[in-house]
């Protein structure tokens, strides 16, 4: 059976503050576009975007994508066209679910999608630590899982968590598939509430019928498959224990194809001890 869709964040167990609660503050600009001379938002958080709406810096090779973004808000005077609204605006591509051989349902796009674009946002449950540690836990072996952790170390050295489950509401973002050389990468962006939206963004240019993958554990490698080397991995799946009744968490194979492939999925064990 199909989850409930919602195109963006909703509150679920352990979750601390309302997604769609506006508590950051706007800038005070008066015209339609701000800019970084006169818009308080962009002078504390700095401009993400081009005048197109593509995220700066991806053109760089060792650019950090992990960097947040903030975006103006519902407290902002200027317009929606602003460049500075970009993930808020929803999904805008042409995008489709469709059956892939051998890893169940996966997103293509029915457009070509210029690198530094804005995708979709990876939408569900926002819940807390326990409740995220309690539903993993909970899975049988064959279960997929669609939990998602992202930590953003401050600089104090303070680290802020937030859990993302698509299984029972979500967007189209739950039907993207893991792939270690993926061509979407995931950035934190906040608009109206400090809870952050997982917003995917295209790491390269992507053909139309191409199909859209990110790296669950949040990694992201800017080159194209012949640049990248071919590692080895043992061929057992590996076993990580958990410290609830000895419960054993098998980690599932990938099968992305990538040939720097992994050989297995991404687990966050942090969530498991």
């Amino acid at each position: 059976m199909m989850s409930p869709y919602s195109p963006g964040n909703v509150p679920g167990p352990g979750c601390t503050a309302d997604p769609s609660e506006v508590t950051l503050p706007g800038c005070s600009c008066r015209s339609h576009q701000c800019s970084i001379e006169t818009c308080s938002c962009l002078q504390s958080h700095g401009q993400a975007y081009a005048s197109n709406g593509r995220l700066l810096g991806v053109n760089t090779p060792d650019a950090n994508h992990c960097t947040p973004v903030f975006e103006c808000n519902a407290l902002c005077p200027c317009s929606d066209t602003c460049s500075n609204r970009v993930v808020q605006g929803g999904l805008r591509l042409a995008l489709q679910v469709s059956s892939t051989d051998g890893r169940g349902w996966g997103v293509r796009t029915r457009q070509r999608i210029p690198r530094g674009t804005f995708v979709c946002e990876y939408a569900g449950e926002v819940i807390g630590f326990e409740e995220a540690r309690r539903r993993q836990l909970a899975q049988g072996c064959e279960e997929n899982n669609y939990i998602i952790a992202v930590r953003e170390h401050g600089g104090t050295a303070a680290v802020v968590e937030t859990f993302v489950d698509p299984t029972t509401v979500g967007n189209v973002g739950r039907f993207l598939n893991h792939s270690c050389l993926p061509n979407l990468f995931m950035v934190p962006v906040r608009v109206h509430s400090a809870v952050p939206r997982l917003a995917l963004f295209a790491g390269r240019d992507i053909d139309a019928l191409e199909e859209l993958t990110f790296d669950y554990s949040g990694g992201y490698r800017n080159q194209t498959p012949g640049q990248m080397p071919v590692t080895q991995t043992p061929g057992q799946m590996p076993v990580t224990q958990t410290d609830q009744a000895s419960r054993t968490v098998r980690r599932k194979v990938c099968h992305c194809g990538a040939n720097n492939c992994e050989k297995f999925l991404p687990l966050d064990a942090s969530i498991l001890n």
